[in-house]
């Protein structure tokens, strides 16, 4: 054997020794000794010298001292146990000696007292004993050597006289006695059995004894009273007892004078009164009255000892002793006072650590601590047990009222201080300005020179205490010098320093972690979040870039063996102070500390030295990461490797390496042993939670791990796809045993581990990790163990004990939601399907929507309380959203089809929204309201149908609505949005009239008081972006993602919702009234126009402009609202701002007009916008609006021609769009010719003109629909835009083959040109029905023989070629016949049946559609006859066309109308609509009839009788 295994070998015999000593004295603790086996041991130990000859004395090394000490400790205490003193002390007492069994054994006894000769140095040997066996005196073993002890002590003293016990020197017996006496005592229910028994037996002499010295001799009743201080009860006895003392002895050199005393000199009488103390006036001191009587005890030459019959509080008297030792504290006299104050103040420290209620009694002792530190922390060479003891005493009461400690403490000068404010982390960590106060003097000059360390350890207690008192932030400031002197002088170096003692340094490196745990764990509250460094910051900072945090790394680093030796070394019945657990608690708070720092650390780019240190690979394994892990080797103590894989866990989540790759070769036989303490039924249950949740965290982050864990083996399938198989050492085959339903229940598988094997399972499917979950999904019972959690009934929300039943339910529902997203309809396994139905049929859905809104409910009942399990409560209403969102798209898989089931899903996330938003708000019910609002306007949007048979929804929207307009806006933006789409939502689902909401006004009086605050701010937002000159100039600035919080202006924000909100209220308001009758209450218009003019001006607000200019469009429906909007001065606000929107282009005007799609909002769709709201203002108001309609055609004129040219070039829908909208306007506008030709002559003129090409234009591209298909490829890329008509088309299910394909792109081709056609030919429509304003009136003409002409110029040449698609050619009377035919042809057309091969207009259109098509069809034919004629008959009257001229155009006319009149026959005698396209032309006023009906003859058709009046008249 090597000499490292001969050592440990011996040390384990050691160890056996011990434990054997253990066994044999704990059973004769019970058992009685025979004499013979008494004499048996009593020899082995003397052979054995009681531990200390051991055979292989030279192997033992100083590290076991400790082991050999409590051999011979254990020898001795069953020797002693043996004798039965207990037992004999009884018998003594009775006197009947004979009874004990040593009586019939005098040979034994014999033999025995010549092996234990004497009783020299017994009692300090039984103190080093008791103490030997730990502190905490709460094992086994301590406490019957206690009693064992007890017995004889008790026996000794009252067998001998004590001072026979007291052979050499007396004061040191003495105090060795009072020692033992002490440690005895300390064990628990002693005291209590103390005060019970007679004060003249036993362990009472020696209290009676020390009283009776007292105050001469303070500190050995002191030091007993302080042992006997257990419990509640008898701190009151020692308070009690101190308190009333009748006794007062002094010692005296020489006999005073003022003393008359008897002749033997054994009885003095006092002839004066005298104070005890020489204290100054008015200060606490004791008055012994004149004639008190004191018995002499001892006198003579020597001296003499007086015990005077005197009454007095001891507590008065210590504040005198305290009081004196501050007068002496810089003479000689200072160590005498010292030793007389220290017992004071540990008595002090042990009552108000028992019994805080005393604490107010002792004020005038506790109170003088403080200037007690002060003083004696200042003299040249400080008692540092006494500072010792006045530092523990502050660390009791600073747990009771820190702020108290803390200001008093902050003035004593004892503690670290900053000489110039604290301003940055950086003067922090550099130490600028700080003090190291007394404390810090004295830790330097005189603690590590002596290597004794009490006021360190007590200051550290203090220091944590304060931490933990969660002091104000100024309080917290202040303690920075202390915590950075720890951790910039002590952390980083303690373990160099100079120890006297084997131990402290263990108990110096945990306080000094336990005061960096307490920090770290600092709830917020407690921490001010201000520019300068807070205690959290500075240590965070601290560990993470200097030496500290090397210090805490290298505590980790002791790793799992060297434990072992420390516990190996130490005995097993060491309790928890033992150097081992000492050893095993600092490096769990090394973990924690790194954990925290590690979370609580600002995000970086940079990696701090910390995660450097540890992540960083080292040789040969020793790197930190396999050190950590190694831990789960540890068994003594499960909290260590637990929170080592905690700390494992969150270097897996955020340090850029590979574990798997840290731990090298040991990677398999570490995975074991995970794997074995995770099937173990009897291991401690938070580690195998940690363990999963470790393996959860590997899942996302460190995929090499999870493999190796995983361990599935690959297998060639039938048809050469690869399967997998569970390996032998794979975690799935926990996993899996976790969640069988049967296991449920039991001991081994409580909620909690359930819980965490569901989070891995939810952590594979949401990483999408397709082997293992193939290999799970064919796993037997696997749906149906994992669904069983669902199928359970929870019980009320108001009584839940395990909020994890929650997650595990979510996390359930979670899986089957991913399950049922990612994989094809079809391919869904059975059992899933089948557990599916069972849910569906079993009517869980009701279930869990009714527990859902219950436990939303509850956490609004009990919000005041905190709820305790808020986010468990949130984890499971997000996955029950999800799972109801994923069930409105995959309702037959999910079996959720039932209108009544959904009826009352719908209903309940209504009332858990209402629930949660009605309430008074906070921000748990805030974000469970948001998330129900949500869901509820998921469900708006795609339960349509179900929606609208719900009755009233609009009155628990409204109650929300006036709930969250009333809370802290700054919380409620996004909520608030939510309700707002959601009113937007059923308002136009359920087409509601006024009468049926009586909700309107207060709804309305909400709406627009947001829309006024919203636009004010919106204001002044712009206005501030204005001045950062954060405005920028590119056309679609809008549309680019700019961070949320800087922009007020969204598409889904408060602001424009609330805008299409009003909008829609103001829809359903017919008459307007409610409207008006808030609009008087509150200024909306006002705010919302000068909003929307600083919007156009800066070009900023693209989604508010627009909403705001649809509300203002939907109010200018009705006169009243016309006249308001008119009135609040409209066309100031949009006229001439809106020129900053579109740049005029100079060369041609193509390229200022977007190709976008015109569903997209852009600014040039704000500009189509105002022209429609200037159109329907106009049409509205009439004459009352016609300034400002002519104002507005002046100033926009050159975009206004631009756009009726533009059509010719760009056939983009966003163009035809725009030309829509222009001609509808100048179609209103052209009823006002008079007044236009008065203000605008030249204008109207080019429009005239204008309008005249546009004509020419639309026919040419409907006349030619290869051209126009040619057009809009070439022009507008090869990808032509989708038809408005089929938008809502189905993405076909399985991949087309190319044929398939290519007939698609065909019919959407198709699509988009039918599109286009319908564009041109509104388009075309509206400029006829313009250009008839501008022509004469045809009756007119017709009958008037005296009109003047000259008021109406001619518009279209005398010519009839066709139209040319060039501009240099006029258009001509060719042009309106040629619209005509084009009409006609098209109307033709619609009539063919459809055929199989071509896409004819007929297949590709609805119903609706066509005959919507059909009506513009003959509303563009009657316009285009009446606009021809009209110009015709005015041609024929102007006396300056030639005759000629005159006679060919009655030919021309003659011949074409009779043409086109034959073919209406036919088409009329077919069957078509009679009358105009009133639906699709708003702005034209006829009266319409049936669609379709048959004309019985063509001449009831007005228009078509006045086409042949016309041409009986040019046939004259």
């Amino acid at each position: 054997m090597t000499e490292r295994q001969v050592s440990r070998w011996f040390l384990q015999c050691l160890r056996e020794q011990s434990l054997l000593l253990e066994i044999i004295f704990l059973y004769y603790a019970y058992f009685e000794m025979s004499p013979s086996d008494l004499l048996g041991f009593t020899k082995i130990f003397k052979e054995q010298g009681f531990g200390l000859r051991q055979t292989n004395r030279h192997l033992v090394d100083k590290s076991m001292d400790a082991l050999v000490d409590r051999i011979g400790y254990l020898s001795s205490l069953i020797l002693v146990e043996g004798m039965d003193i207990d037992f004999l002390h009884k018998c003594a007492l009775e006197d009947c000696p004979e009874q004990h069994q040593f009586f019939s054994a005098p040979d034994v006894i014999k033999e025995i007292d010549q092996l234990l000769l004497t009783f020299a140095g017994v009692f300090k040997y039984l103190s080093t004993m008791l103490k030997g066996f730990g502190v905490s005196g709460n094992n086994c073993t301590a406490s019957t050597a206690k009693m064992c002890i007890y017995g004889l002590l008790s026996f000794v003293i009252t067998s001998f006289e004590e001072e026979s016990l007291q052979t050499d020197s007396v004061a040191t017996q003495c105090s060795h006695l009072i020692d033992a006496a002490c440690e005895v005592l300390s064990a628990p229910n002693l005291a209590e059995v103390f005060w019970e028994m007679k004060p003249n037996m036993g362990l009472g002499m020696i209290l009676d004894s020390a009283a009776g010295m007292f105050p001469h001799k303070i500190g050995p009743l002191l030091q007993l009273l302080t042992a006997l201080v257990s419990n509640k009860s008898t701190v009151k006895k020692v308070y009690n007892f101190l308190d009333k003392m009748s006794f007062y002895t002094q010692v005296y050199k020489h006999k005073p004078n003022d003393i008359l005393s008897k002749d033997d000199e054994t009885l003095w009488r006092r002839q004066t009164p005298k104070l005890l103390y020489p204290l100054g006036t008015g200060q606490t001191n004791l008055w012994m009255p004149q004639g008190v009587l004191g018995q002499v005890m001892i006198g003579g030459e020597q001296g003499y000892v007086v015990r005077w019959d005197y009454s007095y509080s001891s507590w008065t008297l210590f504040t005198c002793e305290v009081e004196m030792l501050l007068h002496v504290v810089s003479t000689a006299d200072v160590i005498a006072h010292c030793a007389r104050v220290k017992p004071i103040l540990d008595l002090v420290h042990k009552i108000i650590s028992t019994d805080w209620t005393v604490s107010d009694c002792l004020l005038p002792l506790t109170s003088r601590i403080y200037m007690l530190l002060q003083r004696l922390t200042s003299v040249i060479n400080p008692p540092i047990e006494v500072i010792a003891s006045c530092v523990n005493c502050l660390s009791v009461l600073a747990a009771r009222m820190p702020g108290k400690v803390w200001s008093s403490l902050h003035h004593t000068g004892f503690l670290p201080f900053a000489s110039t404010p604290l301003s940055s982390m950086a003067q922090c960590i550099s130490a600028d300005g700080m003090k190291a106060g007394n404390y810090g003097n004295m830790l330097v000059q005189i603690e590590q020179p002596r290597g004794e360390y009490a006021v360190t350890t007590a200051f550290l207690r203090l220091i944590t205490t304060l931490v933990k008192g969660q002091l104000g932030s100024t309080q917290n400031k202040g303690l920075i010098p202390c915590v950075l002197l720890v951790l910039k002088e002590m952390l980083p170096t303690y373990h160099k320093w100079r120890y006297n003692t084997y131990g402290v340094r263990e108990r110096i490196g945990c306080l000094i972690l336990e005061l960096i745990h307490a920090i770290l764990n600092l709830s917020p509250e407690g921490e001010d979040q201000g520019s300068t460094p807070t205690l959290q910051s500075l240590c965070i900072y601290s560990l993470a870039n200097t030496e500290a945090g090397q210090a805490v790394v290298n505590i980790m680093g002791v790793g799992v063996d060297t434990i072992d030796v420390v516990l190996a070394a130490q005995p097993s019945s060491c309790g928890s102070e033992g150097p081992g657990q000492i050893l095993i608690q600092t490096v769990k708070l090394a973990f924690s500390v790194t954990n925290n720092v590690i979370r609580l650390k600002p995000p970086s780019d940079v990696v701090s030295p910390l995660e450097q240190a540890l992540t960083q690979h080292g040789g040969h394994g020793n790197n930190l990461i396999v050190i950590l892990a190694k831990y789960i080797y540890h068994k003594h103590d499960p909290a260590l490797p637990r929170l080592a894989i905690q700390l494992l866990k969150r270097l897996a989540t955020v340090a850029p390496m590979s574990v798997y790759a840290c731990l090298g070769s040991d990677a398999a036989a570490i995975r074991d042993a995970f794997l074995t303490r995770l099937q173990s039924k009897t291991e401690d249950m938070r580690i195998k939670v940690m363990i999963l949740e470790f393996l959860t965290v590997a899942v996302e982050t460190q995929p090499g791990l999870i493999e190796l864990f995983l361990n599935l083996e690959a297998k060639v399938g039938n048809e050469g796809s690869k399967e997998f198989l569970l390996g032998e050492w794979s975690c799935l085959h926990v996993v899996l045993d976790v969640i069988d339903s049967k296991q449920q229940g039991k001991y081994w598988c409580p909620p909690l581990l359930h819980r965490a094997a569901l989070a891995f399972l939810l952590a594979l499917w949401q990483d999408r990790r397709d082997s293992a979950i193939s290999v799970l999904r064919t796993q037997e019972r696997f749906w149906e163990n994992l669904t069983t959690p669902l199928f359970g009934t929870l019980t009320p929300p108001s009584e839940t004990t395990e909020p994890c039943v929650l997650e595990t339910c979510a996390f359930v529902m979670k899986i089957i939601g991913l399950e049922i997203y990612y994989v094809v309809n079809g391919s869904l396994e059975q059992s899933l399907k089948d557990g599916l139905q069972r849910f569906s049929s079993m009517r869980r859905y009701e279930y869990w929507s009714q527990y859902v809104k219950s436990l939303v409910c509850h956490v609004t009942e009990v919000e005041e309380e905190g709820i305790c399990y808020f986010a468990e409560t949130q984890m499971l209403i997000s996955a029950w959203r999800m799972l109801l969102i994923l069930s409105t798209s995959h309702s037959e898989v999910m079996q959720l089809t039932e209108q009544s089931t959904k009826l009352k899903l719908f209903k309940d996330v209504l009332d858990g929204t209402k629930a949660a938003l009605t309430t008074p708000l906070s921000v748990p019910c805030l974000r469970l309201g948001s998330m129900m609002a949500t869901l509820l306007l998921i469900l708006l949007k795609q339960w349509r149908s179900v929606v609208a048979t719900v009755p009233d929804i609009l009155s628990p929207l409204s109650l929300i609505l006036e709930s969250i307009l009333q809370a802290d806006q700054q919380m409620m933006e996004r909520t608030k949005a939510k309700i707002f789409s959601a009113l937007i939502s059923v308002l136009q689902i359920q087409e509601l009239n006024s009468k049926d909401i009586p909700q309107l006004p207060q709804l309305l009086l909400y709406v627009c008081e947001t829309v006024k605050d919203e636009a004010l701010a919106l204001i002044d937002n712009t206005r501030h972006l204005s001045q950062m000159g954060d405005i920028v100039e590119n056309e679609d600035s809008m549309e680019t993602d700019s961070p949320r919080g800087t922009q007020k202006d969204q598409r889904d924000g408060v602001c424009v919702l609330a805008l299409h909100l009003a909008k829609e209220l103001c829809r359903t308001d017919e008459d307007g009234e409610h409207w008006i009758s808030v609009m008087r209450k509150v200024p909306v218009l006002p705010s919302v126009l000068s909003a929307v003019e600083l919007s156009l001006r800066s070009k900023h607000n693209l989604y508010f402009t627009e909403a705001a200019l649809h509300l203002l469009l939907t109010l200018a429906r009705t006169p009243q609202g016309a006249a308001a909007v008119a009135g609040a001065g409209v066309i100031q606000t949009i006229c001439l701002p809106l020129l900053s929107v579109y740049e005029v282009a100079s060369n041609g005007a193509s390229q200022s007009f977007s190709r976008k799609s015109q569903d997209s909002a852009c600014w040039p769709g704000v500009y189509r916008l105002c022209l429609s709201l200037m159109e329907s203002l106009l049409k509205t108001l009439r004459y009352n609006f016609i300034n400002e309609a002519l104002d507005f055609v002046g100033v926009h004129q050159e975009r206004i021609l631009q756009c009726l040219n533009a059509v010719r070039t760009v056939q983009s829908l966003a163009c035809l769009d725009e030309a829509d909208h222009t001609v509808g306007f100048l179609l209103q506008l052209s009823s006002f010719c008079k007044e236009w030709q008065f203000h605008l002559p030249k204008l109207l003129r080019d429009i005239q003109v204008n309008l005249c090409y546009l004509c020419q234009t639309c026919t040419y591209l409907l006349h030619s629909k290869k051209m126009l298909h040619h057009y809009l490829q070439v022009k507008n890329g090869e990808a032509l835009p989708p038809g408005p008509l089929h938008r809502t088309q189905k993405p076909p299910q399985t991949p087309s083959k190319e044929t398939a394909g290519g007939g698609e792109r065909g019919e959407a081709e198709q699509k988009a040109l039918l599109a286009v056609q319908c564009s041109l030919l509104k388009i075309l429509s509206k400029t006829l029905a313009t250009l008839q304003h501008f022509t004469p009136d045809c009756c007119q003409i017709l009958l008037d023989q005296c009109m003047d002409l000259a008021e109406y110029r001619t518009l279209f040449v005398l010519s009839f070629t066709t139209p040319a698609f060039d501009p240099d050619v006029a258009p001509s009377f060719g042009t309106l016949l040629a619209t005509i035919n084009v009409a006609l042809s098209m109307l033709s057309e619609m009539e063919k049946k459809k055929e199989p091969v071509s896409l004819s207009i007929a297949s590709l259109a609805s119903p609706e559609e066509i005959q919507a098509l059909k009506s513009l069809l003959m509303f563009t034919m009657e316009n285009c006859f009446y606009v021809l004629i009209s110009q015709a008959v005015r041609c024929l009257k102007d006396p300056s066309i030639l005759p000629r001229d005159k006679q060919r155009l009655k030919q021309e006319l003659s011949s074409e109308l009779s043409t086109l009149l034959s073919s209406l026959s036919r088409h009329f005698r077919r069957g078509s609509p009679s009358s105009p396209a009133s639906g699709i032309l708003p702005s034209i006023q006829s009266k319409s009839s049936t669609p379709g009906s048959k004309a019985s003859a063509e001449g009831q058709e007005p228009f078509i009788q006045l086409v042949q009046a016309f041409v009986r008249l040019v046939q004259r």
